[in-house]
């Protein structure tokens, strides 16, 4: 009996916690927004991002190697051959700039190297682009 009792109690408690102001209700909104949001090319919703990047012409080699490699790449995170190390990346070197391309847009199983770096709106040119910037600061 007095469990119920301790029920009723709490009913108009719950209950004002359902009665939020249009303030409060903004608020939460805003807190639970997605961390991200995938944009399709020509979507007017998505304004700026990837979408207005790519309208603007490819990135330069330097621009892909700052946005996408350069984390790995400067590091030598997950194995990659830091950009300058002549060494690390002389056996790479050694198996033509065809596989150091399929490598970059592709990715290397069994290694932390992904397809593109990550980075998905970047096109095969400008993957291409990047990869010839790591090289000729490597060798």
């Amino acid at each position: 009996m007095r469990f119920i009792a301790i029920i009723f109690a709490l009913i108009p408690l719950m209950a004002s916690a359902i009665d939020l102001s249009k303030e409060q209700r903004a608020a939460i909104e805003e807190r639970i927004q997605p961390y991200s949001q995938v944009c399709i090319a020509g979507d007017d919703a998505c304004a700026g991002g990837a979408a207005t990047a790519v309208a603007g012409g490819p990135r330069s080699g330097e621009d892909v190697y700052n946005g996408a490699c350069m984390a790995c790449h400067s590091t030598g995170a997950a194995g990659a051959p830091k950009v300058g190390d002549v060494a690390a990346w002389s056996n790479r070197l050694a198996k033509g700039m065809d596989a150091l391309y399929d490598s970059g847009i592709n990715g290397v199983a069994g290694t932390g190297m992904i397809a593109k770096g990550g980075c998905m709106t970047c096109s095969d040119e400008e993957i291409n682009a990047a990869v010839d910037y790591m090289v000729d600061n490597s060798q």
